[in-house]
This record gives C-alpha cells, structure tokens and sequence, in this order.
C-alpha cells in the first residue's frame, strides 16, 4: 500500500513499514505569522507608501507541506495631502541629486527628468542631459510613491511597478478629475477661457504679452503667422525662465516643468506651446521681438469657475495694496574673465508682507536705474582643447570599424573649473574624434563553385571553377586554408583517327585544329573560362592569329574564340554596309616559310557548301598558249587579310602541318583529289 495508508489504530505504513503516527513525521502546511508594524513613510507630502511584512512561520512547512500562498509583504498610502506651494517635482529632485555626482562620457551634466515613452519602464530612474539631451538610465528605480507619468496627477511606483490610485487617493480607485481638476466631477464648473494679444515691440528687450493663472489645465499657446520672434515662458512664481531664456535656442522640444509634460513646436518660425497640466504657478508669457514688427498670440486654456471669482478679487485687493522696487540680485557676469561688468535687478516687492511679486505691479516711471559694476577682472587663460576616452569600436573587423569620442574647447578658469567655449577660440589643431579601428579582414572560409566543362569533347583538355574567400556576410575575407584547386586536367574520350567514314575535308580540318590548340600547354596557359551562355573572351592565344579567322564558320571554333570571331562578324557587317557593289577578294597564297614547295591543300571557303572544284596539288594547267605546263598552288581566298605578325606561332603551324603530311603521306594524293584531309593524331 502507498505511504500514509492506515494499516492499524493509530498506525499507517511507510516504506512497507507499519509504524506508530508521531508529530515528528507528519505533514505540515506552512501558515502565515502575524503583520509587522508599518515603517515609516517613503514621502513627507504628495502621497507616500509605507510598508509592513510578514513570515510564513506559524507554523513553517515541513515534511513537503505547502508554503504560505499570497504576499509577504503589504503597503498602504500615507501623507496623501498636497505638498506646500513651489514645491518641487518628486521625479525632478530624484535626478538633481546625481548632479557633479553621475559622469556620463567623460563631463558632468545638469540632469533633468523625463518621462520615458514605454509605460512599463517608467517606474526606472531615466534622466536628461541639460547640455547635450542625451536620455540616460540612472540604473535604479524610482523611489515608491514617485508619479509614474506627469498626465496622470495620481497613479504612483510601488517597488518599481507602476499602481492604480484614484483621485480619492484610494488604492484601485478608478475615480478620475474631470478637465478643471474636480475629482469625479463632469466639467460642469469648467470654463474655458480663450484669448489673442496683438503687440508691437517698442524698445529692446522682452515684451509682455498676456498671464495665465495657476490652476489653469489643457493649456495651447500658438503663434498667427510666422514672425522672426520666439515665445519666451517664465515662472510667476519664482522669476524663473521655463522656455527660451538666456543662452537657450528657440528648438523644438518636450521638456518637463513645474511638474508638467510642455511640447513646444517651432515650425519655419510659426510657434505652438502646449501642456495638460494643470499649472501649479503661474506663469508669464513674453516675446523676445528681433524687430519692430507686430506680433499676435492666442490662448486657450480651462480653469474652474472658483478660480475666476479669486482672481478677481484678488485684483481689487491688489489694487488697494502699495508696492515697491526692491533689489533682487546682481545679474551675472558679462564675461567669465579677462573684465566684464554686472548690473543690479530689480523686482517689485509688497510692502505689506515684503513678498516679492510680479513687476507689472510696480510703476515703471519709478524703477531704479540699474547700478553697474566690474567682475572676474584676471585674465583669461589660453582656451584648450580637451578630449574624452575612445569609445568601443563599431565593428570587430572588416573594412567599416570606427571609434569616436568627445572633443570640446574650454577655457581653465580662475577657481578650477572649466568653461566651454567655441571651437574657434583654440589656436591648436582640432585632435581628431574618429579615427579607424579593426580594419583587418574578417575570418573568412573558401567558397567554390561547380566545374567547367572541359575545353574538348575529346582528348586531353582542362576545366576550371571559381574559389573565393568570402565571410558569412558575402565580403572578402581572410582565410587561412591553402586555395582549393581551380583547373585540373580532364581526360575526354580518345580521338578517331582514320574513321571508315570520312567527313568533310574543312570539317576534318576545322576539329582537329580545335583539338590542337585547346591542348594544356603550361607555356601558354588558358585564361580564366566561366561557364555561361555569354561570350566572355578568347579561351586560347591563338584565337589572335588572323590565318585562323577562316575557321569562325565552324561551331567549335566560334566557341572557343568567340570574341575574335564577333569582332570580325562586326567588320565584315560595317565593309557590306559601307560599299554599293561586293567585289570578289584577290586570290592570294599562303607564304612560303622554307625554300622547298610545300604541299598545300585546298580549303572549302563555306562550310555549308561544296566546291565543285579540284584543284590539286601539283596538278599541272594548260597556259593560254596551250604550250607550257604551269605548276599553281592553291588559291585561297580569305576572310581577312592574310598577316601573321607572331612568328613563334607561325612556326608552330608549320610545325604542326609538317607532323599531319608526314603522318598521312601515303594516303595524300587519294585525300586530294577527295577533297579530304587526313585527321590529325591526338
């Protein structure tokens, strides 16, 4: 019977044994112990998460009991109420803290946040760099009750996921705001609140367009038509510039502010700013004209109605309230050596409780004029350039490696540090920032392609094939085996030689001198063939030889030296075009080379045609007197002109119709008058 069977009263067996239940050797569940106290909160306003955890202990499994099911540890929200006015973005302060501490290529950055757009990564710390905008992961989470995204005001990151949490601040709530910021509300109390402003710059310096209110959500700020000027966004808050201030370029952008997701477009000098917000501050809209010419904005944005009630009294109230200029600051240097100047700044400031507010509540007329004062007065210092690490090279080996790296021009200033400046201020010779790297070929392996066929269909002739050393990517390689083999001997069927049925005298001809001269000579070798249907050379060097251009007329020959062929198919095309009448070539003879008379035979001219004629040789003629015996050779008449310019190859011609006389002597006068040549022997 199987284990645990009962077997007897307060018995059951194990291991074909039947023995006595004990507590030690029963199975045991494993249950959860009690919850631990809640730990402290992760956030001091904004809504936080604190935890508190449990053992699977009371009791533990054992003798293959199962473990506890569910979690180990539990959390709920804490300090859910909103954090004092100004206060900064959660996400934003994560990514300052690595300000001077995180170097990234070498420099140290001024991180901003960012939002990344993968929803599952964005309970990850990734930040951007102010200086370059390079997006960076910080290689950590976010800390718990971080907002997973600027559009959604509630959803938070608990242990790097991403939690569901309504505007009630209830975990799992699906309750939503509705557009002016009313939790499960219906847009009821929205107003929406639409504007343009038309203006003319009259002096140098920012222009004053319009405000928007704090509170204020779904805001579009657009430009008419384009105008050579920028929209420039400050904080109303805290006089800081969110868009476009000093030192920045009017680029297209997303960027995070005031807690909120901006997009601003800048399309051929046409602007567009949008944000869902809603707003925390308010802010001011300005204009930076480049000219005198005018320029007009429209707004739209929506607000609850109980801001509009405040806004007005608080106007009426401001009213009645007295102001002042107050000194805010010494702006910054003009230079960062070598003499500049700086002047005062003045804000406007309520001298009831001294707070400093918005300028356009302070009469210009009685704005201070700006005190003026020298700063850095030691010299500079001749700018440098500096160079970062090389990076890794882009490829392992080949011929398109390349590593690169920074390279900037900076000016040491007095206090240590180091001020970027432009690349034209460094007198020396800009260090290169990419260079080559891994150039060598990659491993490679031999590829071969499929034997040609043999040069002859008999006899002794070669073949050939391909071998090259490529990579897997189909590029030239290294290959450290020996070359595979490329042209090798290949063995055809041995030649007739005196067959009972003869062929044709040029036919005869024509294939013996095929076979002849496609023989493997290592003197002469035979260029590269390719087996394709196209012509792609002579395969033999004495396809060039122009006694030998009678013998295009045969297949064979045409194929072994289809180019010289080709070529005198096209010259003898362009003579025909070229002349009214055909004249009949001038019978000429082949030359002599040694003193005694050779016997010569007769050629058929056309291979498809037969000759009536039999022209001997040594067959005597009757002269015109009818009295003398003259002894002719045979005429021929030729395709080309009869010219042998290579005597080493006209040697061997003769050569070889010397061995072809002597080795059919016997049968030469009976061959003649057939108008048949003995075969050559292979």
């Amino acid at each position: 019977p199987l284990d645990g069977t009962m077997c007897a009263l307060g018995k059951h067996c194990f291991k074909g044994h039947c023995i006595w239940l004990t507590p030690d050797i029963l199975r045991h569940d494993g249950n959860w112990g009690s919850w631990s106290k809640f730990g402290s909160c992760s956030r001091t306003c904004g809504v936080g998460v604190r935890f508190r955890t449990r053992q699977c202990d009371d009791p533990l499994p054992s003798n293959g009991g199962r473990e506890c099911s569910g979690s180990s540890y539990g959390y709920q929200l804490c300090n859910t109420e909103d954090c004092p006015e100004h206060f900064e973005d959660f996400r934003e302060r994560q990514c300052r803290q690595w300000n001077g501490n995180f170097e990234y290529n070498n420099s140290k950055h001024e991180w901003l946040p960012y939002e990344h757009p993968d929803p599952t990564q964005r309970c990850y710390l990734t930040c951007e760099s102010k200086e370059t905008r390079e997006i960076v992961y910080m290689k950590r989470l976010v800390h718990d009750g971080t907002r997973c995204s600027y559009t959604n005001r509630y959803d938070i990151c608990v242990r790097g996921a991403c939690v569901k949490v309504g505007c009630d601040k209830i975990l799992g709530s699906s309750k939503q705001e509705d557009k002016c910021g009313v939790c499960g509300g219906e847009n009821s109390q929205c107003k929406v609140i639409k504007e343009t402003f038309s203006r003319a710059a009259k002096k140098q310096g920012y222009l004053k367009m319009f405000e928007i209110p704090a509170g204020a959500s779904h805001l579009s700020i657009q430009e008419l038509s384009a105008s050579p000027h920028f929209i420039v966004i400050k904080n109303q808050a805290t006089g800081l510039f969110i868009l476009n201030g000093e030192n920045d370029f009017p680029d297209s952008k997303t960027f995070i502010e005031m807690g909120t997701i901006w997009e601003y477009s800048n399309d051929d000098d046409k602007e567009s700013l949008q944000t869902i917000g809603p707003l925390r501050d308010g802010i001011v809209v300005l204009m930076m004209p480049s000219d005198n010419s005018k320029t007009s904005l429209t707004y739209k944005y929506t607000i609850h109605e109980d801001y509009l009630a405040t806004m007005t009294n608080e106007v009426l109230q401001e009213d009645m309230a007295t102001f002042e200029w107050a000194l805010k600051r010494w702006s910054q240097c003009s230079k960062h050596c070598g003499g500049g100047s700086q002047f005062t700044r003045y804000g406007c400031r309520r001298k009831a409780d001294s707070k400093m507010i918005h300028r356009s509540f302070c009469e210009a007329r009685k704005k201070p004029k700006p005190i003026r004062r020298m700063c850095n007065l030691q010299e500079c210092s001749q700018p440098v350039w500096i160079t970062g690490q090389w990076e890794a090279c882009t490829r392992p080996c080949g011929k398109s490696g390349y590593s690169i790296r920074s390279v900037r021009c900076v000016q040491p200033l007095h206090d240590g540090t180091n001020h970027s400046v432009h690349s034209k201020y460094c007198i020396e010779h800009r260090p290169e920032t990419r260079k080559p790297c891994n150039r060598e070929l990659c491993p490679a392996q031999w590829r071969i392609g499929d034997w040609s066929q043999c040069t002859v269909t008999c006899g002794n002739g070669t073949q050939e094939r391909l071998a090259v050393c490529r990579t897997r990517d189909n590029m030239i390689g290294q290959c450290e085996d020996e070359k595979p083999e490329t042209i090798r001997v290949c063995r055809m069927i041995l030649c007739q030689k005196n067959s009972s049925q003869q062929t044709s005298l040029t036919s005869t001809k024509g294939k013996s001198i095929i076979q002849w001269l496609s023989r493997p000579d290592p003197k002469y070798p035979i260029r590269n063939i390719l087996t394709k249907a196209n012509c792609h050379g002579d395969k033999s060097i004495f396809c060039s030889m122009d006694i030998l251009s009678r013998y295009c007329s045969f297949s064979g020959y045409s194929k072994l030296c289809c180019k010289s062929c080709n070529s005198l198919s096209q010259l003898i095309t362009n003579k025909t075009n070229n002349t009214d009448t055909l004249q009949r070539p001038v019978p000429t003879t082949l030359p002599e080379t040694t003193r005694k008379p050779r016997v010569v035979t007769s050629h058929k001219l056309n291979a498809t045609r037969d000759s009536a004629e039999k022209n001997a040789v040594r067959q005597t003629h009757k002269g015109k007197n009818g009295n003398s015996n003259i002894q002719r050779n045979k005429v021929i008449i030729p395709r080309r002109p009869n010219i042998v310019s290579n005597h080493r190859l006209q040697y061997l011609l003769d050569q070889k119709r010397k061995e072809m006389l002597n080795n059919s002597s016997n049968k030469a006068v009976s061959s003649v008058k057939d108008n048949r040549l003995p075969q050559a022997e292979n």
